[in-house]
């Protein structure tokens, strides 16, 4: 197949599909989404194959990230975006600590 063809296909121009295999433009989701349903991949293939899912950070809590990956409903943006947000929040802390609880005395009243 051409790359005009496959332009074509995916429902972009020539030159800008020239200019992603190049290097010099980052497709967005959507046109990476069109690429992939014409290539009959996953976009979290594409971003595998160029190498970009290896270098992901390793998340602790792999029942979550387990879930998020597994999600069909997520689109691989949305993923990714929970896996950062989860990575966030996680990165670099131990355990919680303890809460104590409260005394049973009530709040101060407003004045």
């Amino acid at each position: 197949m051409s790359m005009r063809q496959f332009s074509e296909l995916v429902g972009i121009s020539n030159p800008y599909l020239s200019q992603i295999e190049r290097g010099l433009r980052e497709p967005s989701e959507r046109v990476l989404e069109s690429i992939a349903s014409a290539l009959r991949t996953t976009s979290d293939a594409l971003y595998e194959q160029a190498g970009i899912a290896a270098d992901e950070p390793e998340l602790e809590g792999p029942s979550v990230v387990d879930a998020v990956k597994a999600d069909p409903r997520l689109a691989p943006a949305e993923r990714r975006a929970l896996l950062a947000v989860y990575q966030a929040f996680t990165e670099g802390k131990g355990p919680r600590p303890r809460r104590r609880r409260a005394t049973s005395s009530p709040p101060p009243a407003a004045p």
